[in-house]
C-alpha cells in the first residue's frame, strides 16, 4: 500500500513536473526562431498584444482551458500549440518515470525536451536551431557520461566514447543521403500552363519570392554557395531596366540577365512573367543532420539506424497522403525532424521489443 501511494505520488509529480517544463519549452519555441532572449523579458507575453500575463493566468494546462484559448487580456487567440506542448511534455515525462530508472528517466527528460523543441520549432519555420541540435548532442554525450547505461555500458568513459560516436555516425549517414540526394534530384523544373507573373522585393537582409499565388522567402532556396534558381521569362523589369525574353539565373547574391551581372544588394524590385522556374533544393536541411546526431549522443548507434528508417517511413507515407488529398504546391517543404523525433521516442520504448520481433522473425 504504501509503495503504491509512493508511486502515485512520484508519477503525479513526474506529470506536473513536465506540464511546467512544457510551459518553459513554449517560451524557447516561440521566441529562438526570432532572436528573442528567453530571459528577457522574464514574464510570458500574449503574442498580439505583448502585455505580460500574470502567474495566476499562466498555469501550464489549466489556464489555457479555463479562459478558452484566448488572451484575458485582448482576448486574441492564444495557439492550441502551447497546451499541446504542455500535455505532451507532461505525458511523455509520466511515461518516462513509469517505464525507466530513475536515473535514465531523468536524462530521458531532458533528451524528449530537446526533441519536443526541435519538433515545433520545426513545424513551425521549417529550421531546427543549432542550440538544439549541436546542444542536444553535447547533452547526450555529457549524460551517457554520467548514465553509462544510456549507451549499455558500466564504464562512464566507454559510454562518452559511444555517444560520441554515434552521433557522429547519425550526421555522416544523413550527410551521404544529403548529398546523393543532391546529385539526383538536385533541380526541380517547374512549367506552368500559362504564362505566370513573378515578383523579387527586397526585404531587409532577405526578400520576399512571389511566383503566381505562391509566396516563399528567398533564402529558401539557396542552402550552398553554387546553387542556382532560373527563371524563363517572356518580359521582366529589374528596377528601371527591361529585358524582352530573357533567362534569369540567380544565385543568392545576385542576377545574370543577358550577360549582365547585377548584384542583388543594389536591387530592390524585379518583376515580369515566367513560363518556366527551375529551382535548387536539398533532399532535407542540414538542421537535420545534426538533430540525428543528437538523436544518437542519447540513445546510440542502432536508435540512430531506427530512426532514421521509421522518420523515413512515416514522413514517406505522410508526403503520399498530401500528395493525393491536398492541391499540388511546388513549393511546398515537409520538415523532417519531426519524424526523426518520432522514430527516437519509438525506439526509446519499444526498440528492444522491435528488435526482438524482428529477430523471432528471422530465426527458423
Amino acid at each position: 500500500m504504501q509503495h503504491s501511494t509512493q508511486n502515485l505520488l512520484f508519477s503525479a509529480f513526474a506529470f506536473v513536473l513536465g506540464a511546467a517544463v512544457g510551459s518553459f519549452l513554449n517560451v524557447c519555441i516561440y521566441r529562438w526562431p526570432v532572436d528573442l532572449s528567453i530571459n528577457r523579458p522574464r514574464r510570458s507575453f500574449c503574442p498580439s498584444c505583448k502585455q505580460p500575463i500574470p502567474w495566476h493566468h499562466n498555469l501550464p494546462l489549466i489556464s489555457w482551458l479555463a479562459l478558452g484559448g484566448r488572451c484575458a487580456n485582448c482576448r486574441a487567440k492564444i495557439s492550441f500549440r502551447y497546451f499541446a506542448v504542455e500535455l505532451v511534455t507532461a505525458l511523455l515525462f509520466l511515461a518516462i518515470w513509469q517505464r525507466f530508472p530513475w536515473q535514465v528517466a531523468i536524462a530521458y527528460w531532458i533528451f524528449v525536451s530537446f526533441l519536443i523543441i526541435g519538433t515545433f520549432i520545426d513545424f513551425e519555420h521549417f529550421i531546427i536551431p543549432d542550440r538544439i541540435t549541436i546542444g542536444g548532442t553535447i547533452a547526450g554525450v555529457a549524460c551517457s557520461v554520467v548514465v553509462p547505461a544510456l549507451m549499455q555500458t558500466d564504464s562512464r568513459v566507454a559510454a562518452g566514447v559511444r555517444a560520441a560516436l554515434a552521433a557522429a555516425l547519425g550526421y555522416v549517414i544523413l550527410w551521404i543521403v544529403l548529398e546523393a540526394g543532391k546529385i539526383a534530384f538536385g533541380r526541380k523544373r517547374i512549367e506552368f500552363d500559362a504564362p505566370t507573373t513573378f515578383t523579387w522585393t527586397k526585404r531587409d537582409d532577405d526578400a520576399d519570392f512571389v511566383v503566381g499565388t505562391e509566396e516563399s522567402l528567398w533564402s529558401e532556396y539557396f542552402a550552398r554557395e553554387k546553387d542556382q534558381l532560373l527563371l524563363h521569362c517572356d518580359e521582366v523589369r529589374i528596377d528601371d531596366r527591361e529585358y524582352g525574353d530573357v533567362t534569369l539565373t540567380f544565385r543568392y547574391d545576385r542576377v545574370t540577365a543577358d550577360g549582365h551581372v547585377l548584384m542583388l544588394d543594389d536591387v530592390t524590385h524585379i518583376s515580369g512573367v515566367t513560363r518556366k522556374l527551375v529551382i535548387p533544393r536539398e533532399a532535407m536541411g542540414r538542421g537535420d543532420l545534426k538533430f540525428l546526431a543528437a538523436i544518437g549522443a542519447f540513445l546510440g548507434w542502432r536508435a540512430v539506424l531506427f530512426s532514421l528508417f521509421a522518420g523515413s517511413l512515416l514522413g514517406s507515407v505522410i508526403g503520399l497522403v498530401t500528395l493525393v488529398v491536398g492541391k499540388p504546391v511546388w513549393s511546398a517543404k515537409l520538415p523532417f525532424g519531426p519524424y526523426l523525433a518520432f522514430g527516437a521516442l519509438a525506439w526509446m520504448f519499444f526498440g528492444e521489443t522491435v528488435l526482438r520481433w524482428y529477430g523471432t522473425l528471422l530465426s527458423p
